[in-house]
């Protein structure tokens, strides 16, 4: 049986959800949003996959010609300075919104 779908997770985004990870493991109903791209995805992923890994699978989704080195992922204001680190060390949990954003605003042309 599957969990039923968080109501964050019903708003704007692409189709099915995504898979990062095996899913051997618990799995988090998470959110991606790159700001710059203005569109989001949905992610079911693994709780100890790291965040670069979601940053990159959401980058090559929504914005794949950007440089992934110049955005950073933001959790509830946060930058998440260790991007390396498992999703489950920051503190997300099922119904989470990461932002992706450029790490220099610039003004829109």
């Amino acid at each position: 049986m599957t969990a039923p779908m968080l109501f964050v997770n019903k708003l704007r985004n692409q189709g099915p959800p995504l898979r990062l990870g095996s899913g051997s493991g618990e799995v988090l109903q998470l959110r991606a949003q790159v700001l710059e791209a203005w569109d989001a995805v949905r992610i079911d992923a693994d709780a100890s996959a790291s965040v670069n890994s979601l940053k990159h699978l959401a980058m090559q989704t929504l914005y794949p010609n950007a440089n992934e080195n110049d955005y950073v992922v933001k959790l509830h204001g946060w930058e998440v300075l260790d991007e390396n680190a498992p999703i489950s060390a920051t503190g997300a949990r099922n119904g989470s919104i990461f932002l992706i954003s450029d790490r220099r605003r610039r003004p829109v042309e």
